[in-house]
């Protein structure tokens, strides 16, 4: 295989050097969940494709790690090669800090490309590794010395949002973070997660597929804003922006020279989590280190009313998009032929027909039958499985538009299916409508409420391996934190203004897969002695397909939420569609 050829060309570059084991995450220099081609190193040396997932190589083993999500696709991509899966978070399965812990020995050398690797990461592999003489090298990209056809670095030109867009200018944000720094005595905040310096500035760009951002790192003082990035990305038109709203623009490498220039005896804020080794060292040790959650991340969490209500705009776009395709679907299955890409090529037409479309907003997961299972699973049009008059299809798709950032998810029959899969459905569909039907006390966290999607399942010894709901971006990532809804304890309150995806699902290897998504944004419910209540405000509006309900197991209030939920889908979109496609929706949002 290509995968052992590369793995024996970096084993002798290691020998070469010296080095005993080499760390491989997916990363690049600003930590980003996705990254641009140039970037996918991790990808490149194991054959795994999937989003997370860190690789370690030692002179005789290469182990891959990566999580729930991707269990099942990983065990397919890397199968035949040296490489073997060790599963996160999988009781018999040690992290590989703790793998690493037992095979290494005093004096070897552990390498990494500082570049890419978090300061985090390095000061976590320090503490584990402290009763070993471990020597730590971060200087090396190993990988990029014996890649020869590296794609490019990305070059995307910069586009600026305007205030109408975004609902605050540049100024105003920087003024609002300039307040918070004063009020933590902070003299500095560096940036370098490629959302929060895109949201600051309101700058975007597309130097990383489906995810508006530009590769640049952001320094912010009491009296001036820097921007550093490639200056051939901007145009007359952005730097006039920048300029008009104070950001100072620099070239992207000189960030160097002036984190090393920060004054004796400042205090800068950072998240270590977000800044690479390489930039951490450049700061003087002089300098009073910060570590916190970025300002920013807090900030742009909670969507001011601008970006809320063009928010609804962008589900309406989104979820036409979605009901021509089902109906495309459901006209055409097993009269013309139909596959898993080739479907998804289709809803990306409907998508483009939307005015201000711009990009998908992450790559579809479209999934027929066992396909499902694999959470992330990606259909290629060399290998796509071609749908029957029969089972499940699950489609996980979203789009960038200049109204905001989408994510939706249906599972729908294509013809009859099983008493299980009609079960597991409904099971989903009772987890979801137990979510996003709740009333909460302000200050709760989306970790105190994942067991609320998660209880029908386990009434039924069923669970998913993942969370149920991540905060989405606007005209950004499509997954964004602080914010999260899921079993791994977090101690994020919920705000009203956060927008969440609800997304509980059912996932039986060799079977099928199943997860209903919306999305909400927190809203005010009502207050009383015992305080301030939130709820659950849905933003996307789309059919639910009921040919999947086993309806004796729904409550009487189950269906009641489904019937309104409905009635909303037909009121919302059906102004916008011609007399077949109304009649259409409205037969699959009839009442049960």
């Amino acid at each position: 295989m290509v995968v052992n050829e590369r793995l024996l060309r970096l084993r002798a570059l290691m020998d070469e050097r010296n080095i005993s084991a080499y760390i491989v995450p997916t990363s690049d220099p600003h930590q980003s969940e996705y990254i641009s081609d140039y970037h996918k190193t991790r990808t490149w040396i194991s054959g795994f494709t999937g989003s997370a997932g860190t690789v370690v190589i030692t002179k005789d083993e290469a182990i891959l790690w990566t999580d729930g999500r991707y269990f099942i696709q990983a065990e397919k991509e890397i199968a035949g090669s040296y490489f073997k899966l060790y599963k996160m978070n999988t009781p018999g399965y040690p992290t590989y800090i703790e793998w690493l812990k037992t095979k290494l020995s005093d004096g070897d050398r552990l390498a990494y490309d500082g570049k890419v690797f978090a300061q985090s990461s390095v000061e976590k592999l320090q503490k584990e590794l402290n009763d070993k003489k471990i020597n730590l090298i971060g200087e090396y990209d190993l990988i990029g010395e014996i890649w020869t056809d590296r794609p490019e670095f990305p070059s995307s030109k910069i586009f600026t949002l305007e205030t109408r867009i975004a609902g605050k200018s540049p100024k105003e944000k920087i003024r609002e973070v300039r307040e918070r720094l004063r009020e933590n005595k902070i003299d500095y905040l560096l940036l370098g997660s490629l959302d929060d310096i895109a949201w600051l500035y309101n700058i975007r760009g597309s130097d990383i597929k489906h995810n508006p951002v530009v590769i640049s790192y952001a320094l912010l003082s009491k009296e001036k804003a820097f921007l550093f990035v490639d200056k051939e990305k901007t145009s007359k038109d952005s730097n006039e922006f920048l300029n008009e709203n104070g950001i100072e623009v620099h070239d992207y490498e000189d960030i160097i020279k002036f984190v090393a220039n920060i004054e004796d005896g400042s205090r800068l804020a950072l998240e270590k989590e977000k800044i690479n080794s390489w930039l951490y060292k450049a700061i003087p040790e002089s300098v009073n280190i910060i570590n916190e959650l970025n300002i920013t991340t807090k900030l742009k969490a909670v969507k001011n009313s601008t970006e809320i209500s063009l928010q609804r705009q962008a589900y309406i776009k989104d979820c036409l998009a979605l009901v021509k395709y089902f109906h495309w679907i459901d006209t055409n299955i097993g009269k013309i032929p139909m596959n898993e890409y080739s479907s998804q090529e289709k809803l990306l037409e409907f998508r483009k027909e939307q005015d201000n479309f711009i990009e998908l907003s992450f790559a579809t997961i479209s999934a027929y039958g066992e396909n499902a299972a694999m959470m992330h699973y990606s259909a290629t049009e060399s290998y796509s499985s071609e749908f029957k008059q029969e089972g499940l299809y699950l489609i996980d798709s979203g789009g960038q538009y200049l109204e905001g950032t989408t994510d939706i998810t249906r599972t729908i029959a294509l013809g009859p299916i099983s008493q299980e899969e009609k079960r597991d459905f409904t099971l989903t569909l009772k987890g979801h409508i137990n979510l996003i039907s709740a009333m909460f006390l302000e200050g709760t966290s989306g970790h105190a409420l994942d067991v609320l999607s998660r209880y029908p399942l386990w009434q039924e010894g069923l669970d998913y391996k993942c969370g149920t709901g991540h905060g989405i971006g606007f005209i950004l990532n499509v997954h964004e934190g602080p914010h999260r809804i899921a079993a791994i304890p977090n101690n994020i309150p919920l705000e009203e203004g956060m927008v969440i995806t609800i997304e509980p699902g059912v996932y039986k290897e060799g079977k099928h897969g199943i997860r209903i998504e919306n999305v909400v944004v927190v809203d005010k419910a009502i207050k009383t002695g015992s305080g301030q209540f939130l709820k659950f405000e849905v933003l996307s509006y789309c059919p639910i397909d009921l040919d999947c309900i086993d309806v004796e197991l729904l409550t009487s209030k189950e269906r009641q939420w489904l019937n309104n939920y409905h009635e909303e889908v037909y009121n919302k979109l059906s102004p916008y569609l011609d007399k077949e496609l109304q009649s259409w929706l409205r037969q699959e949002t009839r009442k049960i």
